[in-house]
């Protein structure tokens, strides 16, 4: 397959653990560990091969894990949020290659930084005590849906808008994870249309992806195990943590690129 996959060997020097995060992101900790990816492989390969390459390998790890997270979900969540993440993805087409992404990473990465902040000030408010849940919105579901499939397209960066809307429901972690392992099938695999169209989905991409893909059910299964063997209150702490992290990281990113 020489002359169809990306040459530099830094990339799969790189891309096993990166490919292998995503994974147990995905099948243990709601997918915010994953947010690293992109940002991690654009350092050796440009954004938009980056976010080509892991496209599929998302698509394939999505089956994994939705088969591992079975009618395990919030089922009122996800009529609200897929609607609307799908109507994002359709903007996020519309918008991909005319918005600065330095300027999405930062907006993004600013969402992750005030919520996760916000999280660490109710804390502080009830002495420790984890803030009462919300019940989820009808506007709010609208709101961070679009945001969700708006970003996740320019830049597989949908994590944060949604757990912006689903970390306060302080659902079980099991049927977090679940939820969010169904809203990012649906919107992988949504995504598939337009970078089809946009002409980001090339051989070598493509070729690159089945190269890679054994790693999927690895991460999968490593991200199953470990979220087995977390209690609530840490998996929350890690939550919050991974999205403040992931912030710190974007608008980093967006201030350097």
């Amino acid at each position: 397959m020489e002359g169809l996959l990306i040459p530099d060997p830094m990339f799969y020097v790189l891309a096993v653990p990166v490919v292998l995060l995503v994974g147990i992101g995905k099948g243990g900790f709601g997918g915010g560990i994953g947010m690293v990816a992109v940002p991690a492989l654009s350092f050796v390969v440009p954004l938009p091969l980056a976010a080509a390459v892991l496209l599929p390998i998302l698509c394939v790890m999505d089956l994994f894990a939705v088969a591992a997270y079975r009618g395990k979900y919030s089922g009122v969540n996800l009529r609200r949020l897929i609607p609307s993440a799908i109507v994002g993805i359709g903007l996020g087409a519309l918008a991909f290659g005319a918005l600065d992404e330095r300027w999405l990473r930062v907006i993004v990465g600013l969402i992750a930084i005030t919520f996760s902040v916000q999280w660490l000030v109710g804390l502080a408010r009830h002495r420790g005590r984890a803030p009462e849940p919300r019940s989820p919105g009808v506007g709010g579901g609208i709101v961070w849906g679009v945001a969700t499939g708006f970003t996740s397209t320019l830049a597989h960066a949908g994590g944060p808008p949604a757990s912006v809307y689903l970390l306060p429901q302080r659902l079980h972690p099991t049927i977090y994870v679940g939820t969010t392992v169904i809203l990012f099938t649906f919107v992988n695999y949504v995504k598939l249309i337009p970078y089809s169209l946009l002409g980001q989905l090339r051989t070598e991409s493509l070729v690159t992806s089945l190269v890679l893909l054994p790693l999927a059910p690895v991460g999968i299964l490593l991200g199953k195990w470990l979220h087995e063997r977390v209690d609530e209150v840490l998996f929350y702490r890690i939550a919050y943590g991974l999205l403040l992290i992931t912030g710190l990281k974007l608008v980093s990113e967006g201030f350097t690129l």
